[in-house]
């Protein structure tokens, strides 16, 4: 059974950065894409981007281009999320999720870290 193991959330003040990790384990094979998410308290969950390990290729949220990049080793299943010029209002538990093929929903999920941005 795969598992993903997120991990790196702490608190930190508003402009400074933290690092995200998101590392598979179990039966482990290559996934066809990797996302993080995050959920405030009190709001619906928002996904801030993937990556498509076939293509290469990145996408963002609005919210959050230019600030968080998606970076990581799909031979070795993992994934980081590098978070820059952080604010307060990027407060929220953070979560990685994988799929192994084109389908709308993601496959697997991490257990969640919490991140807080103090102003």
């Amino acid at each position: 059974q795969v598992q993903l193991g997120d991990s790196g959330g702490g608190l930190v003040q508003a402009g400074g950065s933290l690092r995200l990790s998101c590392a598979a384990s179990g039966r482990t094979f290559s996934f066809f894409s990797m996302t993080w998410f995050r959920q405030a308290a009190g709001k619906e969950r928002e996904l801030l981007g993937l990556i498509r390990w076939s293509e290469g290729r990145t996408y963002y949220a609005g919210s959050v281009k230019g600030r968080f990049t998606i970076s990581g080793d799909n031979a070795k299943n993992t994934m980081i999320l590098q978070m820059n010029s952080l604010k307060p209002e990027d407060t929220a538990v953070y979560y990685c999720a994988a799929k192994t093929r084109i389908t709308d929903s993601w496959e697997y999920w991490g257990q969640g870290t919490q991140v807080t941005v103090s102003s």
